[in-house]
């Protein structure tokens, strides 16, 4: 799930920024401002249609778990190592592998992982018997060190 999660992620953008775009385009007088938002939107559903990323930054994976203390887990690993594992997957599928910006030893050697782990997990814990599993990426570029 968390595989297929980075990878829709990854070329969808959310309905409320395309109706949000649809309706600022509709409103906007200036041509130039007009054509650079109708270009987003044809980027957009390019990227939807073809399963492309919608940008080369696809970002630092940020998954937000709640576990319900009534939750049945039935996990063999770490819930951390699992999740993990989904992160490598997304990122590595070899019909659109992504772009990985993750380095291990970030203040040392700064490896690239190749895969885009480790995650960064937020948890917390509630008294459902559910787990609610949410996945962002959030941009890396910046944040990455470069020559």
């Amino acid at each position: 799930s968390i595989a297929d999660a980075i990878q829709y992620i990854s070329y969808y953008h959310p309905e409320d920024f395309v109706k949000g775009m649809v309706e600022a385009y509709e409103k906007e007088k200036s041509e130039a401002a007009k054509n650079a938002i109708g270009q987003i939107l044809i980027n957009s559903k390019m990227c939807a249609m073809g399963h492309r990323p919608l940008c080369q930054d696809t970002g630092s994976v940020n998954v937000f778990i709640k576990v319900g203390t009534k939750a049945d887990l039935d996990i063999q690993n770490e819930l951390e190592d699992i999740i993990n594992a989904g992160v490598a997957q997304g990122y590595t599928d070899p019909d659109n592998t992504l772009r990985y910006s993750i380095v291990s030893d970030p203040a040392g050697e700064r490896k690239n992982t190749k895969n885009n782990t480790p995650a960064v997990i937020h948890y917390s814990v509630n008294n459902s018997d559910k787990i609610e599993i949410t996945v962002a990426a959030k941009g890396g570029g910046s944040e990455n060190k470069s020559k």
